[in-house]
């Protein structure tokens, strides 16, 4: 058995430098036609994977029957397509439906759980709630007191020479978790709703061991049977930013997976890195799923300026880009100016009007943040023809375009105090002072700018055709999209009816990146995921951690930002591990389930079978007899000369697909 694994790994290390060279080849060489051009199933396959996440299996046949052009029709109209499917099994992640304040009440940051120790605010009153809280303060309070005693360890330690961690501190801590893992296997033993209800009786010290305790398979094991909310309480025990991310992440990838609205959400995904935000900076962990689900998603083929006006008000991009601490220069804020007092109608009689209080100066000062990725990434691109001067003009005219309570959820408001006065000039353009208006006539202006038209469009091509689009087809576009208002649904039309995208030479022409890698194999290998989470820990072995963009230029769709022979390495391990079934969570079909048919007798029927259902037989005849020469292998994926009968690893086979050249291309 190590025998045979430690020649699938050589035979995968080497077929990967092969595989590495060979798509690294095919990025720049000019493709030769497909066998037969793209006519009919090609044409078919052809849409689904520049459209989709991938096929599935028989969504080829399915769209050939239903006509290629009315496919894209559909897709180009979401709402007439029905997803009530991804909606059941979205079911399972209670936060994607949440706004921001509810998930920080529900799933408390370490900000308010201080505040609560501190008596400036109270426990919730509802039980699960309670729990979680409990939980988070016995953390606290750990916390607190670990830090105490490090600093009193750290100073004996300084003056008598001795470790900085004492006997009894190294003892008290050996004791919880020896305890956790007590409770953790008693509760193991228990049918799920007796287990969950255990969990609540535990003392708030107990339940915060018991929850740093669970990892791995007894993890795996505590969780089953839990309804969602039941898991996403034990979860949150532990750590309730943690719940708020993962089923961020997870809700994500049952979207590619599972949606049906396949262009939606490719262009939700487009628009996502268009206008990125960080998981990682602060109080956006918990405005990006709204961020996504109501700025984004909605208006992914609607009009371009009702995306830009969108996300410019969005508390997610007002926080991520500091445009919500930006003060005007000139503004009552930074000079200092008091609010006007609001006097009643009446004063008692021989009492004068209160003096109101002055104010000192606010130090906070003029924010170019977004002021330069407005003009630079999110409208004219960086080629634009604007200056240093207009990001100036362009951050002074959206002061006060701030936050409400941005700690708490953030709100979007207008603050005019913070506005800077007086006329500004953004790219020859005189803007009059009008408050929040300034921010929406500058918006419009950069929506419908010739130069706006074509760097959008040239990031659709990019991603949609080819890497080095054809100029012909961007500037049919950007006519299109100036004729059309930005309507995006209409550019898009423009570009999958030019014979630039149906070209022979587009034809699997792009390399996926590991996100369109991991969903497509997944959706191609027809696994069934319960648990997402293994997927989202394979991208962030992969370089594509899930939000975890940190510049706002988001994730690259050229192939040469993802194509080395590591990444690639990375990739057929987990295309092995997932039609392994190594993967928990995600379950691939069955040998029977994948061939259609009991297993074939020999490696040769297997994988010509295997190659036609996950590749529409579009395998090079290199690929072929690189996959078929090791599985003559005894050792690898064929019969032993001892067991004749035993039939070839169908999953090995699978996953070598997968991970072949032809699959990494889209």
């Amino acid at each position: 058995m190590r025998r045979k694994s430690l020649s699938i790994a050589w035979f995968a290390g080497l077929s990967l430098i092969a595989f590495a060279l060979s798509v690294s080849f095919a990025v720049g060489k000019k493709k030769e036609p497909a066998p037969g051009g793209v006519e009919s199933q090609k044409r078919a396959v052809h849409a689904l994977s520049r459209l989709t996440f991938g096929a599935r299996p028989g969504d080829v046949d399915r769209v050939t029957t239903m006509g290629v052009d009315q496919w894209i029709d559909l897709q180009l109209h979401p709402d007439r397509i029905d997803d009530s499917a991804l909606d059941a099994r979205l079911e399972v992640l209670p936060t994607l439906r949440m706004s921001p304040r509810e998930m920080v009440e529900n799933f408390p940051p370490q900000r308010v759980i201080k505040a609560v120790a501190d008596g400036k605010e109270s426990i919730p009153s509802d039980s699960l709630k309670r729990a979680v809280y409990e939980a988070q303060l016995e953390r606290y309070y750990q916390q607190q007191e670990r830090k105490q005693e490090a600093a009193n360890s750290d100073a004996a330690a300084n003056s008598a020479g001795k470790p900085a961690m004492s006997d009894d501190e190294m003892t008290r801590r050996a004791e919880e978790h020896f305890f956790a893992d007590i409770n953790a296997e008693k509760l193991l033993d228990m049918p799920a709703d007796q287990r969950f209800k255990a969990v609540l009786k535990l003392s708030p010290q107990d339940q915060f061991a018991l929850a740093s305790s669970l990892k791995g398979n007894k993890r795996d094991q505590f969780f089953a049977g839990l309804a969602p909310q039941q898991r996403e309480i034990c979860l949150a025990l532990n750590n309730p930013q943690q719940v708020v991310s993962e089923e961020l992440m997870q809700g994500k990838l049952l979207h590619a997976i599972y949606g049906e609205r396949q262009l939606q959400e490719v262009m939700t995904d487009f628009w996502f890195n268009h206008f990125n935000v960080f998981i990682g900076k602060g109080a956006d962990r918990y405005m990006l799923t709204s961020y996504e689900r109501a700025v984004i998603r909605p208006r992914a083929l609607g009009k371009f300026e009702d995306l830009l006006v969108a996300t410019a008000q969005s508390p997610a991009m007002l926080f991520y880009l500091d445009n919500w601490l930006s003060i005007g220069p000139n503004s009552d804020v930074a000079l200092g100016v008091p609010k006007r007092p609001v006097y009643p109608r009446r004063y008692p009689m021989r009492l004068p009007p209160p003096r109101p209080q002055r104010p000192k100066p606010n130090r906070g000062g003029l924010n170019e943040n977004y002021g330069r990725e407005l003009l630079e990434l999110h409208t004219l691109g960086v080629n634009g023809g604007y200056t240093q001067h207009d990001v100036t003009e362009v951050a002074r005219v959206f002061t006060g375009w701030t936050l409400k309570d941005p700690k708490d959820g953030g709100e979007f408001t207008f603050d005019e105090r913070k506005h800077e006065p007086g006329t500004k000039v953004v790219l020859g353009h005189r803007i009059k002072p009008n408050g929040e208006k300034e921010g929406r006539e500058v918006l419009h202006m950069l929506a419908r700018n010739p130069a706006t038209a074509k760097f959008i469009c040239g990031k659709l091509a990019v991603r949609f055709v080819s890497d080095n689009p054809p100029p012909e087809l961007v500037d049919r576009m950007a006519q299109t999209f100036l004729k059309k208002d930005g309507d995006i649904r209409e550019v898009l039309k423009t570009m999958l009816r030019s014979p630039e995208f149906w070209s022979p030479d587009a034809y699997r022409a792009k390399i996926k990146t590991p996100l369109e890698f991991v969903v497509s194999a997944v959706r191609a290998s027809d696994a069934d995921v319960s648990d997402a989470m293994p997927l989202v820990r394979q991208l962030q072995n992969m370089g594509m951690p899930l939000y975890g963009a940190q510049p706002p230029t988001g994730y690259s769709s050229k192939s040469d930002a993802w194509v080395n022979s590591s990444a690639l390495l990375g990739r057929m391990n987990f295309a092995i591990a997932l039609t392994g079934r190594k993967l928990k969570g995600v379950q691939v079909a069955t040998a029977q389930e994948l061939n259609a048919n009991a297993p074939p007798p020999d490696a040769e029927q297997a994988l010509a079978i295997l190659e036609g259902r996950l590749l529409e037989s579009d395998v090079s005849k290199q690929t072929h007899e690189t996959i078929l020469a090791r599985l003559q292998d005894p050792n690898v994926g064929q019969r032993k000369p001892d067991d004749p009968q035993r039939p070839p690893d169908v999953g090995l086979i699978a996953g070598l697909l997968l991970g072949s050249p032809e699959f990494q291309r889209r």
